[in-house]
């Protein structure tokens, strides 16, 4: 496939701001594909649309559009992307820890869910009326605008109070490590028990601890990819803790929503895409 001109810029936080916040991105052109499958990271995300419709479709088939913006919660398979024409828009990607500090929704309420940015706290909605005329403006001053009203809101507030977040946030890192270690083992060491720590989980990043590790697991494989070599399956199974081959492909294709094979075919056509791992677009159907 040819390739094709999209802007795609990216911001990552100081180390405070940091904590909450993965990355801020902005992002205008049209693709030459209609939907993409965006592989889940225990992350939340918000999405600020200045142009055309965006829809998003979860795993369970629930699908929302809009022109303002949306808010994709945390899931555990991928969720369809499916511009409606040039996409301009910028993205706010929480940590694990993140949601309810940036959106000011529970997590637990967004698990496998998209809702409309309206529903948002954090002066989301605000911001994306104070962007509406500025949307002509240079990328690097909406990335700034944007950058600036997150850094200003998570200052205003004390979000470390919150029950749990410490403590989570602290076996998020431990698990970040090491994916493979046990849950129990974890719990200990922070001094609580298994079933607290779940619950502290499912509190402040919307999954469980085991679903995350999944995550984190397979995070690493597709970064762990370099589509323009031959890639040995077996040996990545290996080195990442998989029983064998055969266990992970049955666990790639339900977290990419393709198989092994299919990801590299499809990296391999969209050079212009091999930093974005995880993001499979649907080559069946050209725009």
């Amino acid at each position: 496939m040819r390739d094709f001109d999209f802007d795609f810029r990216v911001r990552r936080p100081g180390a405070e701001v940091g904590r909450w916040v993965e990355q801020v991105w902005y992002a205008r052109g049209t693709v030459p594909y209609r939907r993409e499958l965006i592989a889940p990271t225990g992350s939340t995300v918000v999405l600020l649309v200045l142009g055309d419709p965006i829809r998003e479709t979860t795993a369970a088939g629930r699908e929302l559009e809009s022109d303002r913006g949306l808010v994709i919660g945390p899931h555990t398979a991928p969720v369809e992307n499916a511009p409606l024409g040039e996409t301009h828009a910028l993205g706010v990607v929480t940590t694990s820890i993140g949601c309810l500090a940036v959106t000011g929704l529970r997590p637990a309420s967004l698990r496998g869910r998209v809702v409309g940015l309206d529903e948002a706290g954090g002066g989301l909605p605000t911001l994306r009326e104070r962007l509406e005329p500025r949307r002509g403006d240079d990328p690097e001053a909406l990335l700034d605008l944007v950058v600036d009203h997150v850094e200003t809101h998570l200052r205003s507030v004390d979000h470390h109070a919150a029950a749990g977040v410490l403590r989570t946030e602290r076996a998020v890192a431990r698990l970040e490590a090491d994916p493979r270690r046990p849950i129990g083992e974890l719990a200990r060491e922070l001094g609580v028990s298994h079933a607290q720590l779940d619950r502290e989980f499912s509190r402040v990043v919307g999954l469980p601890p085991r679903a995350l590790t999944r995550l984190l697991l397979l995070r690493r494989i597709l970064a762990d990819l370099d589509p323009r070599h031959e890639v040995s399956w077996a040996e990545l199974a290996a080195r990442h803790g998989w029983a064998d081959q055969a266990h992970l492909s049955r666990d790639f294709k339900r977290h990419t929503g393709v198989s092994p094979r299919r990801y590299l075919e499809i990296q391999r056509a969209l050079p212009d895409r091999q930093d974005a791992p995880g993001f499979t677009p649907d080559l069946s159907e050209p725009r």
